[in-house]
């Protein structure tokens, strides 16, 4: 009988500190509620692509691999669950089933009409592929062959450029469809602003590829040399004429005692080749850069939209973590779509990004 009164007494005491921050937190939300950074805006009818989409795989019929340290690791159950797979499911069927549930995803989805598949190239020494520092690897060919089979997804080639036959390796990619070339430079171990990669970046130029790089911190691998992937370290293929797309607007860490996102707002004005893609912006630990990155003039009309796929099914992105830019009625409305992207798309809408950033990717790379 004790023991019964002792536990009713305390679920009433429960109950009443869950009441109790319920009604803090209802109370913060009315005090600190500003609503979103921008009115939102119908969603027009023009393509949205999504330019910042991953993949991966452990080697299962393809050549992609993951370290030994990170399979090991708990993230990734937790990674390859995000994608609607495990570990069992690409031992069975392969990695190339991880695209396959991507591009079911957007034949369900109501907005979104494609993704960018982004490659993974590694670190390069003596001219070979180091597997002892490259964390995550997948290869360009293999998304170029994978993503051929669906009409919703386009190939991002990855190739390092201390490749010896690199320039020959990004001519096929484009020959292959590739629609960008995305780079890691903290990951991949190489400096961007060095001179020696001219003649990559001329290649660039030439076949009209644009080149999405990781700019900011990168805390997702156990390995990174955050300092490469300096925003300004991205000077020297932005004068050469190079369209570069800064993924995040560099929106972690700092260099020089000065925060990445603003040491790359400040080079907007002097380069229009330019562009930073809004990926991740919506995640926990980023709460609040993506209403500075709607408020800042100088980003007007340089925004592209990405989602960062799987990490907007991972938990990171959920509505309630905005509850000071929306409304009640609102995070209801995101969370009735079910479809990740289709939230992901809403979310991002309610909180102010307008028709013309959700189609400028389609437009710049060339998809529209």
């Amino acid at each position: 009988m004790k023991k019964k009164q002792k536990f009713i007494k305390f679920l009433k005491l429960l109950c009443g500190s869950f009441f109790i921050v319920i009604n803090v937190f209802l109370l913060a939300w009315f005090i600190g509620y500003s609503g979103p950074a921008r009115k939102p805006q119908p969603l027009n009818d023009l393509p949205i692509i999504d330019m910042h989409c991953h993949t991966a795989g452990i080697g299962s019929n393809s050549e992609c691999f993951i370290s030994d340290e990170l399979r090991k690791s708990w993230k990734i159950n937790f990674y390859f669950k995000s994608f609607n797979s495990s570990i069992e499911e690409l031992e069975e069927k392969g990695d190339q089933i991880l695209l396959k549930h991507i591009s079911d995803y957007l034949k369900e989805s109501k907005y979104l009409d494609g993704v960018v598949i982004l490659a993974m190239d590694g670190v390069i020494t003596d001219g070979k592929l180091d597997k002892e520092q490259t964390e995550i690897y997948v290869p360009s060919d293999y998304v170029a062959r994978e993503t051929k089979k669906y009409a919703n997804l386009y190939y991002g080639a990855s190739i390092n450029p201390n490749r010896p036959d690199a320039i020959e390796r990004m001519r096929q990619a484009k020959k292959d469809g590739a629609v960008l070339m995305k780079w890691l430079p903290s990951v991949m171990f190489f400096d961007p602003s060095d001179e020696k990669y001219i003649p990559f970046y001329e290649e660039l130029i030439k076949l009209d590829i644009p080149l999405l790089t990781h700019a900011g911190h990168e805390r997702s691998f156990t390995l990174a040399k955050n300092e490469l992937a300096d925003p300004k370290k991205l000077l020297l293929p932005l004068k050469l004429g190079v369209t570069v797309i800064a993924a995040h607007i560099g929106c972690s860490g700092k260099n020089d005692g000065q925060d990445n996102m603003q040491r790359l707002i400040e080079m907007m004005d002097d380069y229009p080749n330019l562009y930073a893609d809004i990926s991740s912006l919506t995640q926990l630990n980023k709460l609040g850069f993506m209403s500075e990155a709607l408020r800042t003039e100088s980003l007007k009309g340089r925004l592209l939209y990405g989602t960062d796929f799987p990490l907007i099914e991972t938990g990171l992105t959920h509505p309630i973590f905005h509850a000071f830019n929306l409304t009640a009625s609102e995070i209801q409305e995101i969370q009735a779509h079910k479809n990740p992207f289709d939230q992901d798309i809403i979310l991002k809408q309610k909180l102010g990004l307008s028709p013309d950033v959700f189609s400028r990717s389609a437009k710049l790379l060339k998809l529209d």
